[in-house]
Formats: structure tokens, sequence, C-alpha cells
């Protein structure tokens, strides 16, 4: 095999990676994101402290 040849067959595998690392990147802000949204719709949410403390039982 030449040089050229394997500087070649180098530069592309060097994009390949580089382009699944800016994807996965891409994807983990993504989830960060909707971690940071999901956590902050939970602390806005209404809580009533009474709730789930009586039991109505008929028979």
């Amino acid at each position: 095999m030449d040089i050229a040849a394997l500087s070649i067959i180098m530069s592309q595998s060097r994009v390949q990676e580089s382009a699944g690392i800016s994807v996965m990147k891409m994807a983990m802000d993504t989830g960060k994101e909707s971690a940071a949204q999901m956590t902050e719709m939970m602390k806005n949410m209404a809580v009533d402290p009474n709730r789930g403390l009586h039991l109505d039982v008929r028979v």
C-alpha cells in the first residue's frame, strides 16, 4: 500500500469519527435539555399535602 492511499484512508477515518462524535454530542445536549425541562416541570407542579391521608371505604 502506498503512502498516499494510506493518508487518504486515515483522513476519511478521522472525518467519520469526528462526525460520529458531533452527532453524539448533539444527542447528549438534547437529553440534557429534556431532563432540565422535566425537572423544571416537576418543580412547578402543585402538590396537595393533604392528598392521600384519608381512605374512604364503603362496603
